[in-house]
């Protein structure tokens, strides 16, 4: 490509918001809330925080916020349909007063009666908490995620097309490494069923290969959100923290660049982290590229959970701080066409 066809004439428009997951704004244990927004502040890097607080936390979380002037532009939460719906209306209204633009609806893969949730119910969930929150001003959107209805990628577009039909816009998020960490591993794979279909070529997840699923999705342009977290294909699991079903963390992480010694017992390789990078840059050069894309805004997600980096030796500060400048300079040099 082109210089001349990589940097077209574009507005302050194209520009996006830069933030930090909440939990990942810590060293190996967790801080305070004030040190957490005085971190973000200080960093000169990050320009909002992306955390919804839990219940009763919220007027800590706003002290913060003003005291530092430091927002908190995006957050998410988990919900679970037939049992949920209130609890959207709820953190919408938290959201609304509190100055978030955009709330991220992780929507389980089962419902509360244990069945698996279909397309059509994901939908009406979803359009249900965009009417509401359209009505007060809040973004809504849905995300790629383990445990989530769209683990079995192959549900995505679908649940788009129907969210569409109905007129309303499918705001996705674009967390990529819950495509990247099922490369070669059939483990993975299993969890959602997608084995057969990665082993005869009709879902690929490589995102150096034609065709392959991430490309769809950024080719529909509906990534209004990006999270940016490394993994390895088929990496190491977090044998730091035992996660659901007492097992070891899954390989939802891997170090941005190299741990120092004694930091982390795994394998570090710098290539194992070009598809993660490969993939940030193929989202902004879209974001760039074309007229009337919705992407507004980035994080950073190295984050302390088991399923991520929670045990680890290595600081998850140092690590968003390390991508985020990354973030920026990429966006820099696509800007000036280098």
């Amino acid at each position: 490509m082109s210089n001349s066809d990589r940097v077209p004439t574009h507005t302050d428009t194209k520009e996006f918001s830069l933030g930090c997951n909440g939990r990942g704004i810590m060293h190996r244990m967790p801080l305070s809330v004030d040190e957490q927004f005085r971190m973000i502040k200080e960093s000169e890097v990050f320009d909002h925080f992306d955390r919804i607080p839990q219940p009763g936390e919220e007027s800590e979380y706003l002290r913060a916020s003003e005291k530092y002037g430091v927002p908190m532009t995006t957050g998410l939460w988990t919900y679970v349909v037939n049992q949920d719906e209130e609890l959207v209306r709820t953190n919408l209204r938290f959201a609304k007063e509190a100055g978030i633009a955009c709330h991220n609806l992780m929507i389980s893969a089962r419902r509360a009666d244990g069945a698996v949730v279909t397309d059509d119910e994901v939908a009406e969930f979803y359009l249900k908490a965009y009417e509401y929150g359209n009505s007060i001003g809040v973004t809504i959107c849905a995300e790629v995620h383990i445990y989530m209805f769209s683990e079995d990628f192959r549900r995505v577009l679908p649940v788009a097309n129907l969210v569409r039909a109905r007129g309303a816009p499918f705001n996705f998020v674009l967390d990529h490494s819950h495509v990247l960490l099922k490369i070669e591993s059939e483990e993975e794979q299993d969890v959602s069923q997608i084995r057969e279909d990665v082993a005869s070529g009709r879902l690929k997840l490589d995102p150096y290969e034609d065709g392959n699923i991430i490309d769809e999705w950024i080719r529909e342009n509906m990534v209004v959100w990006l999270q940016v977290r490394p993994v390895a294909p088929n990496g190491p699991k977090n044998r730091s923290m035992l996660g659901r079903g007492d097992r070891y963390g899954r390989a939802c992480q891997y170090p941005f660049f190299r741990p120092a010694a004694g930091e982390w017992t795994e394998f570090w390789h710098a290539y194992k982290v070009e598809p993660c990078k490969e993939v940030v840059r193929r989202q902004l050069l879209h974001h760039w590229n074309t007229p009337g894309s919705p992407m507004k805004w980035v994080t950073t997600d190295m984050i302390d959970m088991p399923d991520y980096g929670g045990g680890v030796g290595y600081s998850l500060w140092e690590q968003n701080v390390a991508i985020a400048r990354w973030i920026r300079q990429t966006w820099n040099d696509i800007k000036s066409g280098s």
